[in-house]
């Protein structure tokens, strides 16, 4: 069976997704729909770790028929460890669209080798990517 035509079970995007690098939260993912966030730049370093916040993004992947439709939020992970959607200082802006511009690009990537599946942005989300 050629890769293109594999059919994509939740077990082979789950496995697909985790190979993307650290940016799945499958414990709050399902069957259709699939959370990844990334801590891109440090609040405030001087903090203990445990207290320490990050800026960065989080998307809501959704299948589709046929495919994903990605829905892309940026902002700050607070000490609870829960995202706050918020505007990105200037000085953290570059870096946290770097590290989603990077990921978008092997997501688009690995969902359309593996399984022949296109990831559409969100109408609200195209200004992320």
């Amino acid at each position: 069976m050629s890769e293109v035509t594999k059919k994509p079970t939740h077990y082979r995007l789950v496995s697909t997704f985790k190979a993307i690098g650290p940016y799945l939260r499958e414990n709050q993912s399902d069957e259709e729909r699939f959370l990844f966030d990334c801590l891109s730049v440090c609040v405030n370093d001087k903090k203990s770790p445990e207290e320490r916040e990050f800026w960065g993004w989080w998307l809501e992947l959704v299948k589709k028929e046929d495919g994903f439709e990605a829905r892309y939020h940026k902002g700050r992970y607070d000490s609870k460890g829960e995202w706050v959607t918020e505007k990105l200082p200037k000085k953290s802006v570059q870096e946290v669209g770097r590290t989603q511009e990077v990921f978008h690009e092997k997501l688009v990537k690995a969902t359309s080798e593996q399984f022949g599946l296109e990831v559409v942005l969100h109408q609200e989300s195209a200004e992320f990517v």
